[in-house]
């Protein structure tokens, strides 16, 4: 599952997805240029993975650098589907790590104008209890070590406290004054590909309902690419139902797939 926002000058990872560009001449250079990107995208195997046990996995919030940079590089992982054989390909994925990196921590800092907070919630694994069938490459990638020790960064969203995401369809509720106070978006949200469909992304999303809870937040959206069923499926389970969608014209305009946004009722916040 899966999404992003890279840099501090453009809208949260989970907007603009960069596409990689290479001039056909005899100095092959690479360039990058901007496309708004999926939110929250959710994609499902088709081969089930072996069982995961879950006994030490943790679902939590993070401030700790070491695991925002693990929780960044998943989402690189996830969000771009670069071949081995591209060119500098290692260049391009530190880059685009850089990016979301220094992004996320702006967000969560509260230098992004339009948002109030911004946290950035993990599912993380114990090394030692990583599946053999995704040790190697994934814990090279988004391993990060805390009181000693080596854990890996399996699942990652943000929540967004925001009226409305930048090049996005805005919730309706609530209405009236509170509102950039009451509402919320899910963002980024991804599981690392060799650990899905087995209930990663739902507990991730239970997480972030607890603590738009403890926020204040009354109502919680997400966006979601039309055609992404298992996406949609999953938030119907966590409970969303549809709200709106993306007029054809700005999904051309910023020349992406068109998507729905999904809301759900956080229970207790509502005033009166």
């Amino acid at each position: 599952m899966a999404l992003l926002y890279p840099s501090s000058s453009s809208p949260p990872l989970n907007y603009l997805l960069q596409r990689l560009n290479y001039n056909n001449n005899n100095n092959i250079k690479p360039t990058f240029s901007k496309v708004p990107r999926l939110p929250l995208v959710t994609t499902a195997s088709h081969v089930c993975s072996p069982r995961l046990d879950k006994s030490s996995l943790l679902f939590a919030e993070t401030t700790s650098e070491n695991e925002l940079w693990a929780a960044a590089c998943l989402r690189v992982r996830s969000f771009y589907n670069l071949s081995p054989s591209t060119y500098r390909v290692q260049d391009h994925k530190k880059y685009l790590a850089e990016r979301e990196f220094q992004a996320l921590k702006e967000r969560i800092a509260g230098k992004r104008i339009g948002f109030g907070r911004v946290s950035c919630v993990n599912a993380t694994l114990p090394l030692l209890n990583l599946p053999h069938h995704a040790a190697d490459d994934l814990s090279a990638e988004c391993k990060f070590t805390e009181k000693g020790e080596d854990r890996v960064v399996v699942g990652s969203l943000d929540i967004n406290q925001c009226l409305k995401l930048p090049d996005e369809i805005s919730g309706n509720k609530p209405e009236g004054i509170g509102a950039d106070f009451a509402r919320a978006y899910l963002s980024n949200v991804c599981v690392a590909s060799e650990l899905q469909r087995q209930g990663l992304g739902y507990q991730l999303i239970e997480k972030s309902k607890m603590v738009a809870q403890e926020w204040g937040i009354s109502d919680l959206y997400v966006h979601v690419a039309i055609d992404n069923e298992p996406a949609k499926k999953l938030y119907m389970k966590s409970g969303f139902i549809y709200e709106n969608d993306e007029p054809a014209r700005q999904a051309r305009f910023l020349d992406r797939p068109r998507r729905i946004l999904m809301w759900i009722d956080i229970p207790g916040n509502h005033v009166l």
